[in-house]
């Protein structure tokens, strides 16, 4: 587990934030990015998460494909969960890789991909980073 002040981790998550593509970042627009502690008992009970299972990020709000021309909605949120982020993690790069990850997760649900096409691409990313033998 390694432990960060609250500034350092919303340091980090401003970094990882600049790290999207700027196309992608430029289009963010209406989303409040959160950081909390841990999920919240409703949040717990909404994605219907047993005791045993942690929850590093989390998009709420209306993906960007399903939105069919509306452009009166409530903001889109983005929550990150510093406590299970830090309890995953060994090293402040480690932290800061997570913390990146969970950005672009919840990133990639506020433009409408579902968890199977984010897995395909973090698959796909994970590949082209291989050396080839």
């Amino acid at each position: 587990m390694y432990t960060v002040e609250y500034q350092t981790f919303e340091d980090m998550v401003h970094r990882a934030l600049a790290a999207l593509p700027k196309s992608h970042r430029s289009s963010i627009n209406n989303v409040a990015i959160l950081i909390e502690d841990e999920p919240s008992l409703a949040q717990r009970y909404a994605l219907n998460l047993r005791g045993d299972q942690t929850l590093f990020g989390l998009y709420e709000g209306v993906p960007l494909n399903a939105r069919m021309g509306q452009t009166k909605i409530l903001p889109d949120k983005i929550t990150l969960f510093q406590k299970p982020l830090e309890q995953a993690s060994s090293s402040q790069a480690e932290l800061q890789s997570r913390v990146a990850r969970t950005i672009w997760h919840e990133v990639a649900h506020y433009y409408g991909l579902n968890h199977t096409r984010i897995y395909e691409l973090e698959a796909e990313e994970r590949r082209s980073k291989q050396p080839e033998l």
